[in-house]
């Protein structure tokens, strides 16, 4: 009966995790599985309270934008190294950009923060030069968020699986880089081979692919 009943445990287990992509989301989120070469991440992205932000991010994955990029970036915490971001996205290719940067949406607007497995939109010294490079909390790190005369960046959804990747990631090996990513590059960046929207239908932009020319298929 032990037996039996260690053995119903571990099925529970192994199909209660397994299922997480498939249960229903949360009213207001999209959720979109990121198949990386370090395992699957699904995402549930808060249409609701930052609308913008997450209608730019799934116009980059329903394009096909951000097939084929990558995890770069491991910005670990001095002191405590098991926390930090991990970030990624389509880098500095232009061939991938969309036309228009994403207006930022501060959180002081929009009420998230930058909690464990929160995914933000990167931007330059110009907050609201967002395009499609984003980070992965791993910890808070309130200093993300809007405070004083900072804007911050935009958190605009959560890991519901896949942190354990989220950390595997921030523990690879880095270093070069330079100014804010000093010492930060992966140096053998973790590849997002596709992102999946997984609620609602695609709304692809039409735009040209130009990252795919020369690219056997």
């Amino acid at each position: 009966m032990r037996f039996l009943a260690l053995c119903a445990l571990a099925l529970f287990t192994l199909t209660g995790s397994a299922s997480i992509a498939q249960r229903a989301p949360a009213p207001g989120t999209i959720r979109v599985r990121l198949n990386t070469s370090a395992g699957v991440i699904v995402i549930a992205l808060d249409a609701k309270h930052a609308p913008r932000t997450v209608a730019n991010f799934l116009a980059y994955v329903d394009d096909g934008r951000l097939d084929g990029t990558s995890f770069y970036r491991a910005s670990r915490r001095t002191g405590a190294p098991k926390f930090g971001f991990i970030q990624g996205g389509i880098g500095s290719d232009p061939r991938r950009m969309l036309a228009r940067p994403v207006p930022l949406e501060p959180t002081s607007a929009t009420g998230l923060h930058h909690l464990d497995g929160t995914i933000s939109m990167a931007h330059g010294a110009n907050p609201d030069s967002g395009d499609a490079n984003f980070s992965i909390m791993v910890g808070a790190n309130p200093s993300l968020d809007a405070h004083g005369g900072s804007k911050g960046f935009a958190a605009f959804g959560q890991v519901v699986q896949g942190m354990d990747v989220v950390r595997k990631i921030l523990a690879s090996p880095s270093g070069g880089g330079s100014g804010a990513m000093k010492g930060q590059m992966i140096l053998a960046p973790v590849r997002i081979v596709s992102a999946q929207r997984l609620d609602g239908v695609a709304h692809p932009t039409g735009g040209a692919k130009p990252w795919l020319i020369g690219v056997r298929r």
